[in-house]
């Protein structure tokens, strides 16, 4: 069943007017017509049936009929990723959306190459990617800032780990399993706090200058981690940190983290 992302609101009889490539690629490349139906959510009212009422040349309509499923939420996750080069951080953003991120936060950092990135490319490889996973939501791609501003403006309540390729740190693993108070006792407040509301800091190719390092080990919401023994590409790394914590502490633990969201 093909899925598609949506900005309206979603109704029994709600009518969806799409535009010109959205509608292209429902009725040429999928050659759907008049009376086919589909799947559309829209991050908020959950996913509906919807059948395609017009078609035309220069856009189409469709019509909710029914919802298939109510509103939820995945983990209430962040991944932070320094800019790089724009085929990886493309990469990055389209499994940061299969792998259930509920934001991917662009920074800036002394040694990022560019202080810019295409927004808007990047959102709609989001919601490609979330029609795919089917994920009722898509992730907010938030515009790049300044590492320092950042951590200035941070909330304590969202515990922060930075992916540490060149210091001594705590395997990731390692610290969501004393989050969850399993390898040899009661965990610490600070390492539960991993497992809820999180963010996860990978850096850029070459890694964190020794400044930032030594200000993101200051801070006191923030928590160094290792990714094993070898040194990822900033794609692979942000890959990897999202698929361990998922599997330790996300909605591929044993209890599911969705929650359902109020229309």
């Amino acid at each position: 069943m093909i899925r598609l992302f949506v900005a309206d609101d979603l109704s029994p009889g709600a009518r969806i007017p799409l535009g010109p490539d959205p509608a292209r690629y429902l009725l040429a490349v999928m050659r759907r017509g008049v009376g086919d139906t589909l799947l559309v959510f829209n991050g908020r009212h959950g996913e509906w049936r919807a059948r395609i009422a017009e078609a035309g040349k220069r856009g189409a309509v469709l019509e909710a009929e029914a919802q298939a499923r109510p509103q939820t939420l995945g983990p209430d996750l962040d991944l932070l990723i320094a800019l790089v080069k724009r085929t990886r951080l493309e990469l990055i953003v389209e499994k940061a959306a299969e792998l259930g991120a509920r934001r991917v936060r662009l920074v800036i950092t002394r040694r990022t190459n560019a202080d810019h990135a295409n927004i808007a490319r990047l959102q709609a490889i989001a919601a490609e990617a979330a029609e795919q996973t089917g994920r009722l939501d898509v992730p907010d791609v938030v515009a790049p800032e300044r590492l320092e501003r950042l951590l200035a403006g941070w909330s304590p309540d969202r515990a922060l780990v930075f992916c540490d390729e060149a210091g001594e740190a705590e395997p990731l693993l390692h610290l969501l399993v004393r989050g969850a108070g399993g390898g040899g006792g009661e965990a610490p407040e600070g390492a539960a706090k991993f497992r809820r509301t999180a963010a996860i800091l990978n850096g850029p190719e070459g890694g964190f200058d020794p400044a930032e390092r030594d200000g993101l080990r200051a801070a006191p919401f923030t928590r160094p981690v290792s990714l094993g023994p070898r040194i990822l590409r900033a794609d692979t790394a942000a890959i990897s940190a999202l698929a361990l914590w998922q599997a330790a502490a996300g909605d591929w633990a044993a209890c599911p983290a969705t929650a359902p969201v109020p229309n």
